[in-house]
């Protein structure tokens, strides 16, 4: 990587049930009800207008805060799994945890009312705000309900109801709102475009929203098209196909042929030259560059651009060069020249999106580095991108890469090269990937940033008499993270820096990392790197990484990319534990290693460590030491880094950011900062830089390489 420094410049120094260990038995509802219900009565018989409490404090099992507690995990359980009884148990769980001032009662009554939701009536939301005002399930609750007017077509307690709803993130009930106003005759056109084509899926407030707007002449095929081509291209085919039926059924008939069939469509196709039709093509040639942008090309080139419009064109081509890059082809590159000279000749404005454009980019980087307009097609590619996607890190970085090494030597080029390193200036920081880089790249040193004051016994105080925050630990201590992490991220609204640094610090102590890590993360101007990169199980990781050969930094780094450090996390694919390892990877390394081992055993702490360091080491090993090839693969698999490495050799930066799966792209550049931030914490004198990390140019694997161990899962 070259030195951005001028020549007379010195360098300037989270799971939804309980673990099994602590889920109550299933005894049945009422048994387990009854049985709480009793040793609550009994120990709180002096004490019914209790008032809510709004700190935690551990209590024996014997005390009346554990009997609600198993009440509430009993009312849960019955809400997830629905029987006959399940309406009675919410009713009385509600009654009997407000009677008692249990601090949770807030959420079984809004697992009761939200459970008879369908059947409910304005008054009875009308009595819950009034009970729980400024609660997180207050605004839920309200969010649920203006969901439920929605469905209902109550526009008259949905427009009462909506200026109140705090959060307002839901785009379901955004375009219900959107539908509202358009009713009452205001102009929400641009608005309503916009909320529409936001969803990945179908909604019913959303498509309510563009078949009205439809029917009123509002939206025509030209505000319809756009969203069609948009779901075509992320491989949505049931809302592009919603979409086209709000022109008629026959065009929606026909999307779908043309995304299932691209090429027997195309092979069809007469010369109908109605938008129509054009359009219909542009689907076609959209999906078959999705499994063959070459013929994609062809086709193109054969004479189909000729016969489209110049800019659907353009954006035929646009996602020919996607896919292309997607797939890391040779020719990739070449397709972005041929795109932008289609575009010079449709003689309007860029019309790609920034995840186009930002493919173009990562296409160049793959060329060669002698290639001659490598950086001229990177440069041309960011200059298109949105404002706001030029700054984003990324780009900033590359776009300043780009224009140093174009920059003409000598006095005639340092313009460029002072322009290059003031963009670089402005991303540099010790918190991220490309602000490392940047960092780097100037010469300047890594330091992390002083940590702050710690919380004053006031500010402490006065976090912790929260009674959100508070609920938030008490149901992710019960089992209950889900609810409790919305509970804590609702209740962090609106506070300074220095109370989420107090209330990151309370989540830290609780041991709660994943809360601790994020609140701190919050901050932009007081920086607490020992909230953010916290260091627990020192005891254990340190350990373990001797035993495995790897940098405790590199585990830790990794840990808190995958876990955030909680224990019992499960991923959406059955990866498991501190270390999230898959099941069918646990068991190969348990037999490689020679631990026993069986799947029940795979949260527990000191086995997923073992495990999950065991199996990094090996694909360490089998990647010949390289952190970024190894952290791809622990992720993806080692096959896909394996292909990923192929074609020409680039720098260990370029090949990261164009790796093809999102996911994995932003997962090796996290593990590798994390790793710099956490090696400075636990030895400030031997830190490894982040292109130390990256390590050397990455390329096809040497022939005198150690051969591939085709083993490793």
């Amino acid at each position: 990587m070259p030195s951005f420094l001028p020549p007379a410049l010195p360098s300037v120094p989270c799971p939804r049930t309980l673990p099994s260990s602590r889920r109550p038995q299933r005894l049945g509802f009422s048994r387990v009800w009854l049985t709480a219900l009793t040793a609550l009565t009994a120990l709180t018989a002096t004490s019914a207008q209790a008032q809510p409490q709004t700190t935690l404090r551990p209590s024996a099992n014997s005390s009346p805060q554990a009997a609600g507690d198993a009440l509430l995990l009993q009312a849960r359980d019955a809400l997830r799994r629905p029987g006959r009884d399940t309406g009675a148990l919410l009713v009385q769980t509600r009654d009997t945890l407000a009677a008692h001032g249990h601090p949770l009662a807030s959420w079984a009554a809004y697992w009761e009312l939200n459970a008879r939701l369908a059947q409910a009536q304005q008054g009875d939301l009308d009595a819950f705000w009034l009970r729980w005002p400024g609660t997180y399930v207050e605004d839920r609750l309200r969010n649920d309900w203006l969901l439920e007017l929605g469905q209902r077509r109550d526009w008259a307690n949905f427009r009462a109801e909506f200026p109140r709803f705090r959060l307002n993130d839901d785009r379901t009930v955004t375009c219900y709102s959107l539908l509202t106003r358009h009713l009452k005759g205001e102009n929400v056109r641009n608005e309503a475009r916009t909320a529409w084509a936001a969803p990945r899926d179908v909604n019913d407030g959303c498509s309510l929203l563009a078949g009205t707007l439809t029917a009123a002449g509002v939206f025509t095929p030209q505000d319809i098209w756009p969203v069609v081509r948009q779901h075509v291209e992320a491989a949505r085919l049931r809302p592009a196909r919603a979409a086209a039926e709000l022109i008629d059924r026959a065009t929606a008939l026909s999307v779908a042929e043309a995304y299932q069939n691209p090429q027997r469509f195309l092979q069809r196709q007469t010369s109908a030259d109605s938008d129509t039709a054009h359009e219909l093509t542009h689907v076609a040639l959209t999906r078959l560059a999705a499994s063959d942008p070459a013929q994609a090309v062809a086709l193109l080139e054969g004479g189909l651009q000729a016969r489209l419009p110049p800019s659907l064109a353009t954006l035929a081509w646009g996602s020919a060069v996607r896919q292309a890059a997607m797939k890391q082809q040779p020719l990739a590159a070449e397709y972005v020249r041929r795109a932008w000279r289609q575009q010079r000749r449709a003689e309007g404005p860029v019309p790609w999106s920034d995840e186009q454009l930002a493919w173009q980019v990562r296409a160049a980087l793959r060329l060669p580095a002698d290639t001659s307009d490598r950086w001229g097609l990177m440069a041309r590619a960011i200059d298109a991108m949105s404002p706001a996607e030029q700054r984003d890190p990324a780009w900033v970085y590359w776009r300043a890469r780009a224009r140093f090494e174009d920059s003409h030597s000598g006095r005639t080029g340092e313009p460029d090269r002072t322009a290059a390193r003031a963009a670089l200036a402005g991303i540099a920081s010790p918190l991220h990937f490309y602000g490392k880089m940047a960092l780097e790249a100037s010469g300047r040193a890594f330091e992390l940033p002083p940590v702050p004051t710690a919380p004053t016994a006031a500010e402490t105080e006065a976090v912790r008499g929260q009674p959100g925050l508070a609920r938030a630990l008490q149901l992710i201590a019960l089992g209950l993270r889900s609810e409790g992490v919305r509970e804590w991220n609702w209740s962090l609204r609106g506070l300074g820096e220095r109370e989420l640094l107090t209330a990151a610090q309370w989540a830290c102590e609780r041991e709660v990392w994943d809360r601790c890590i994020s609140t701190s993360e919050r901050t932009r101007d007081s920086i607490d790197v020992t909230q953010r990169y916290p260091l627990p199980l020192r005891d254990a990781v340190l350990p373990q990484a001797r035993e495995a050969g790897l940098d405790p930094a590199y585990i830790y780094g990794l840990i808190r990319q995958e876990s955030r450090f909680i224990m019992d996390a499960r991923s959406h694919v059955g990866a498991s534990g501190l270390m999230q390892i898959m099941p069918a990877t646990a068991q190969w390394t348990a037999r490689k290693i020679g631990l026993p081992f069986t799947l029940a055993q795979i949260t527990d702490q000191a086995i997923n460590l073992k495990l999950g360091t065991a199996y990094l080491k090996i694909v360490l090993d089998d990647f010949g030491g390289s952190q970024a090839l190894a952290a791809a693969a622990y992720n993806a698999g080692p096959n896909r880094p394996r292909r990923w490495r192929e074609g020409a050799v680039m720098e260990a930066a370029a090949w990261a950011e164009t790796i093809p799966f999102t996911e994995t792209r932003d997962y090796v550049k996290k593990v590798l900062s994390n790793a710099v931030v956490y090696s400075a914490i636990l030895d400030t004198k031997a830190a490894p830089g982040l292109s130390a990390r990256l390590g050397p140019a990455i390329g096809p694997r040497e022939a005198a390489a150690p051969a591939t161990d085709r083993e490793i899962p």
